[in-house]
Order: C-alpha cells, then sequence, then structure tokens
C-alpha cells in the first residue's frame, strides 16, 4: 500500500494545530459564522492551503440547508448485516431513533459498517451532504467506526461508551450498577454456588456488568463466582452454560450479561434435568423482547434502550444546531424486572 492511500484525512484539528488557533475559531472561519479577527482568519485559511484540508461541504451548510436525513450507522459484534437483524437490542435502537426523529421531521438512513469500506461508503454518504449527520452503533471493541467520523469533522453521536477514547458525545448504562442489582437478587434468594456468563472480554460494557456483579457478590459474602464467557448470541449462551455445569453441576445461581445468552443457558438447563428457578436462579440483561418468551420469563435487568437512543437523537439535533457543541455523556440507570426465572 503506497504512502498517499494510508494517509489520514486533515481535519480541522490539523488546521487549528496549525494556524495556532482553537477548533472553534477554525470552523467559525470555515462556516463563515461569527466574527473572526482578520489576522486570525488569514492564518487559518493559510493552515488550510498548508494541510491540504477539505471543509465538509455537509457541515458547512447545515444551517441554511437541511436534508432531514441521518445515516443510522450499525455494526454488530462480528460485523454482519445478520449478527444486527438478529438480535433485538439492535431493532430496540432503531425504534427509538425512528420515533425521536420522526417527531422532529427527520429521517434515518440505516446503514450497515460491517467492513473497512462500508464504514468508508458510510463517512462518504454523509460528507457529501446526503445526510446532515450519523447516529454510530458499535458494540465491539476496537472499531475504527466512531475515530473514521470524529477525524473527517463529520457531526456524529454513539451508543455505548467507546473502548478508546474518542472525544465524541455518547449514551451509556452504569453497567456496574445493573449487575450489582442481579447479584443482590441472587444473595437475597440464598444462592451460594454462582456462575456469570460473560461478554467477550474487550468490550467496556461486558467488562462494567462482570466486574460490577464480581465485586457486588463479594459485598454479599460470595467471594468467587465461576465465569464462562460468550458474544452476547444464544449459541453462545448455551456453550458457556455447558461449560460451568462442567465446572460446578450444582450451581444454584447464573447471571447472563446479556437476555440472549440467558435464553440459551436456560436450553442447557433444562437439557440437564435443572428447574429454574428451583434448582438454579437465571437473571439476564436488557429486558429485550426474548426476556418475555421464555418460560419461565427471565428476571433481568433493564436497559432504557428507547430512552437512551432518543438521548442520542436529541444530542445530534444540538450538534446539528451548534457544531461547536463540546462532546457530552449521558449515563442511565438500571433497574430490576423480577419475573419467574429468579
Amino acid at each position: 500500500m503506497t504512502q498517499a492511500a494510508t494517509r489520514r484525512t486533515p481535519t480541522l484539528e490539523d488546521v487549528a494545530e496549525a494556524a495556532g488557533v482553537s477548533r472553534a475559531t477554525v470552523s467559525r472561519v470555515v462556516n463563515k459564522k461569527g466574527t473572526v479577527d482578520e489576522g486570525l482568519r488569514r492564518r487559518v485559511l493559510e493552515a488550510i492551503d498548508a494541510t491540504g484540508y477539505v471543509p465538509n461541504a455537509a457541515a458547512r451548510t447545515l444551517v441554511n440547508r437541511r436534508t432531514g436525513t441521518i445515516a443510522l450507522v450499525m455494526s454488530g459484534s462480528d460485523g454482519s448485516a445478520a449478527q444486527v437483524f438478529a438480535d433485538p437490542f439492535f431493532g430496540r435502537i432503531t425504534g427509538g431513533v425512528v420515533t425521536y426523529l420522526r417527531e422532529r421531521a427527520m429521517h434515518p438512513t440505516l446503514m450497515l459498517a460491517d467492513s473497512d469500506q462500508a464504514r468508508q461508503d458510510a463517512l462518504d454518504f454523509v460528507r457529501r451532504g446526503n445526510a446532515d449527520g450519523a447516529i454510530l452503533v458499535s458494540t465491539h471493541a476496537g472499531d475504527p467506526l466512531p475515530r473514521l467520523f470524529v477525524d473527517a469533522g463529520v457531526p456524529a453521536v454513539l451508543f455505548a461508551r467507546p473502548a478508546d477514547p474518542v472525544p465524541i458525545s455518547f449514551v451509556d448504562l452504569d453497567h456496574e450498577a445493573g449487575a450489582a442489582l442481579a447479584a443482590a437478587h441472587l444473595a437475597e434468594r440464598g444462592c451460594r454456588r454462582i456462575a456469570t456468563i460473560a461478554g467477550p472480554a474487550d468490550l467496556p460494557a461486558a467488562i462494567g456488568r462482570l466486574s460490577g456483579f464480581q465485586r457486588a457478590m463479594e459485598r454479599h459474602g460470595v467471594p468467587y463466582v465461576h465465569v464462562a464467557r460468550g458474544n452476547f448470541t444464544a449459541d453462545s449462551g448455551e456453550r458457556a452454560m455447558a461449560e460451568l455445569l462442567a465446572m460446578d453441576p450444582e450451581l444454584d445461581g447464573v447471571f447472563a450479561a446479556n437476555d440472549l445468552m440467558a435464553v440459551g443457558a436456560l436450553r442447557v438447563l433444562r437439557d440437564h434435568g435443572r428447574s429454574v428457578p428451583d434448582d438454579v436462579a437465571l437473571i439476564g440483561f436488557d429486558d429485550s423482547e426474548p426476556a418475555q418468551l421464555t418460560r419461565p420469563r427471565l428476571t433481568t435487568v433493564y436497559q432504557p434502550v428507547e430512552q437512551m437512543s432518543a438521548e442520542m437523537g436529541a444530542m445530534l439535533v444540538a450538534l446539528l444546531a451548534d457544531p461547536d457543541t463540546p462532546p457530552s455523556s449521558v449515563i442511565f440507570d438500571p433497574r430490576l424486572i423480577v419475573r419467574e426465572s429468579a
């Protein structure tokens, strides 16, 4: 690959550094908004020439021309369309975004970021002025999607805290607090031989749910819990539950880091003749549709995905109204939904 092919696209931050001014000053010059000292304006224009920065036409004309379209860019845990459409979590996000935007005469265009080319296509779609901004949904660590949009200066917000620090607004859940609710409920039921099906080890949400559960169990007098990992699918929950039963056939409490893995765990417990909740109490996470379709119905930690999605919409609308809006975060509180499985 040639050097030219790998060179990063110059950003507003690069221009600001070259000119020795703030990003806000560069933005005002590029978008011709507000008053800028003539000397500073010349320095910014010279820095634009020196860095080769190309102003984003979509962002530059947001005040005067809007498409009314928002790119909803999704990247599943395995980067595939099958993962996105099979997981009810993504459907809840889409529903929350659509509801919020429709009330404001705005409409999302769904785009799947399942490869480097697809991520670049999504970015180019917005940069060419086909959408006013982007709502990014990435559920796997190391995803370059948030950094790609930030470096290009494209208005965007993110669902869930990025694994690597990126100056982008995001919404998230207090995952540790949610896991602690599950731990307290198992302890109150008298469970002592406890295990957890954790998510991927490099995903911030999975890390928070595992550490929150382990620390809370310690506070309830259970210093060690068996851990098996899945990837948030029902099949991975089955494999993890079989692994946990091999570790301790007499387990009496299990916390799964999402509902789909809990569904898989329930199947295996039944196959092994273990009654839920009489022999094993089982708790999931998310309160997605599958939690109410199982028999027994799942006790689970509720994540207000629809509200979180609406908040992302509000963040993006604010950013479109004022491109100089600094990044912000909103962290939502979980609650335990008690049903029949625990």
